[in-house]
């Protein structure tokens, strides 16, 4: 399996001067990010997926050794099809800015999945989210109740040619280790109460 993460965007929602991934939470979040994949020991493969909108965050990367792989920048979807259109295996997919991600969730996620799908999105439920005090734009309702995406998905990127008509299974994982994106000025703020 490959870990793949997503260091593209522009993080415009935090309108901040600098590029989010690069904010510190002790060190910077991607390095974060990238440490508990290497450390959860499920992946033969780290790439982390950049774009002309990150510079700063893809020369750290490089200066640490990750492998990166350059996309057009123009949306996450478009950014995720052409790094999946190359890749032939199974793939475990996160945002770049999960914090609190740690190598024992990763696995968790690992040992859930379920091959036979094509598509797997990692949902947390909106009821979880406001205990937290989290807000998210992207939702969809599953198993009877709204639900929020991770920015996790586990992927067989074999059976994928493109991202349209991909069927999209979910598993609802209640853990802030997962629930906490930093999409907002907000979020950050919230991150030094954990």
């Amino acid at each position: 399996m490959i870990g793949l993460v997503m260091a593209g965007g522009k993080g415009t929602r935090m309108k901040l001067p600098d590029e989010k991934l690069l904010l510190k939470y002790n060190k910077p979040i991607i390095q974060h990010v990238i440490e508990s994949l290497h450390s959860s020991n499920c992946f033969s493969k780290i790439i982390a997926v950049t774009s002309t909108n990150s510079p700063k965050t893809k020369k750290f990367l490089l200066k640490n050794n990750i492998e990166t792989f350059d996309t057009s920048g123009l949306g996450y979807v478009k950014d995720l099809n052409s790094v999946l259109n190359i890749i032939d295996d199974f793939v475990f997919i996160t945002s770049g800015d999960l914090p609190l991600l740690d190598k024992e969730i990763i696995q968790l996620i690992v040992n859930s999945f379920d091959s036979q799908n094509v598509w797997t999105s990692i949902l947390v439920t909106n009821k979880f989210l406001k205990t937290l005090g989290i807000d998210s734009d992207y939702s969809v309702n599953f198993d009877g109740k709204k639900c929020h995406y991770s920015g996790i998905s586990l992927v067989n990127a074999k059976k994928i040619s493109t991202l349209e008509k991909v069927e999209e299974n979910y598993m609802i994982l209640d853990d802030k280790k997962i629930a906490l994106n930093l999409n907002t000025k907000s979020d950050y703020d919230l991150l030094s109460t954990t």
